[in-house]
């Protein structure tokens, strides 16, 4: 089979578009000149309804900087993609994440509404051995989008 994706030592991918609109976007997030340039990127990309834009965003949930942290999480929460799900539900069980990014995390889960999103948020509700407030802001933020 002689087929263009077979070219060896990554050829192929090396000739895969990387300018212009959601790869502009994403080159960014990661080495923006500034924080404030890599969080506009970030925000972009959360209203740019583009599937592409989620594995990025994922990997910026590990960032040192919590504020982009913060952004990227609520950047997927908006994109409403089930592929993030198991990655937020991290994000807002890390004890060692500032209270306002796992707030975010549960806002986030709760826009995306799938099974494992809810479910997800329903354990954690039901942990005790979790923060009470936030426990608390995530069960008002089902109940009030009535998915408890």
């Amino acid at each position: 089979m002689d087929s263009s994706l077979e070219k060896q030592d990554g050829e192929w991918f090396d000739s895969l578009p990387v300018k212009g609109g959601i790869y502009d976007l994403v080159n960014a997030t990661r080495s923006g000149h500034s924080t404030t340039e890599r969080l506009r990127a970030i925000s972009a990309l959360g209203k740019s309804d583009d599937p592409r834009a989620v594995r990025p965003l994922v990997d910026l949930l590990d960032d040192a900087n919590p504020e982009i942290r913060l952004c990227a999480t609520s950047a997927l929460g908006q994109l409403k993609s089930g592929r993030p799900v198991d990655d937020l539900i991290a994000r807002l069980k890390d004890q060692k994440e500032l209270p306002a990014t796992r707030r975010e995390a549960a806002a986030a889960l709760t826009m995306i509404r799938s099974t494992g999103a809810l479910r997800g948020l329903r354990d954690f509700i039901t942990d005790e051995k979790e923060d009470l407030d936030l426990r608390s802001y995530a069960d008002t933020l089902l109940k009030m989008n009535g998915l408890w």
